[in-house]
C-alpha cells in the first residue's frame, strides 16, 4: 500500500504516474462537491414519488369552506389514480403469470388472481359508478348510501356469497 493508505499500489512508471495526477486534479473538487454539499442536502425517503401531506377529507370541511373542498378533491383525485395504478399493476402481474405459468397457470397464479379480485372489488366499492367527474363529495354520499342499505338489508358480501 501507499504512503497515504490508497489500496493502488505505487508505480515507478512517471506516464502512470502523470495520468492518476491529472484524474486526481479533476476528480477531487468533484468529490469533494458531492460529498459534502450534494449528498448532505439531499432528501432522502424511500418512496419514488412526491408525497402530499394528507388534508382533511371532504366529510372534515365545513359546508361553505371552498378551499377545503378543493384540496379533499384533489386529494381524492390522487388517491383515485394511485389506487388505478396499483390494481393496473396487480392485472399486469396476473397477466405475467399466466404468461410465464401457461401449462400450469390455473393453478399458479391462483393467490395474484384472488388479490387482484379482491383489490377490484374494494376499488369499485369506493370509486365505481362515480363517472368520469365523480369527486369527493360524490363519493362520500356514495359511501353513506352504501351503509344505510348495509344497516338495513345487510352486509353485500353475505348475500352475494
Amino acid at each position: 500500500m501507499g504512503k497515504d493508505n490508497n489500496p493502488r499500489v505505487d508505480d515507478d512508471n512517471t506516464f502512470r504516474a502523470f495520468v492518476n495526477a491529472l484524474y486526481n486534479t479533476i476528480d477531487a473538487p468533484v468529490t469533494y462537491f458531492r460529498e459534502k454539499i450534494v449528498e448532505p442536502n439531499q432528501k432522502k425517503y424511500p418512496w419514488y414519488h412526491q408525497k402530499y401531506r394528507r388534508v382533511p377529507t371532504i366529510d372534515q370541511c365545513y359546508d361553505d369552506d371552498v378551499v377545503c373542498d378543493f384540496e379533499a378533491n384533489q386529494q381524492f383525485k390522487r388517491d383515485r389514480a394511485v389506487d388505478s395504478e396499483i390494481l393496473g399493476i396487480l392485472r399486469q402481474r396476473y397477466e405475467d403469470c399466466m404468461i410465464y405459468e401457461h401449462p400450469d397457470h390455473a393453478t399458479a397464479c391462483v393467490p395474484l388472481w384472488k388479490k387482484y379480485k379482491e383489490s377490484e372489488e374494494a376499488w369499485f366499492i369506493k370509486y365505481g359508478d362515480l363517472g368520469a367527474y365523480g369527486d369527493a363529495r360524490k363519493a362520500y354520499m356514495k359511501q353513506k348510501h352504501r351503509m344505510i342499505w348495509e344497516r338495513r338489508h345487510g352486509s353485500l358480501s353475505s348475500l352475494t356469497g
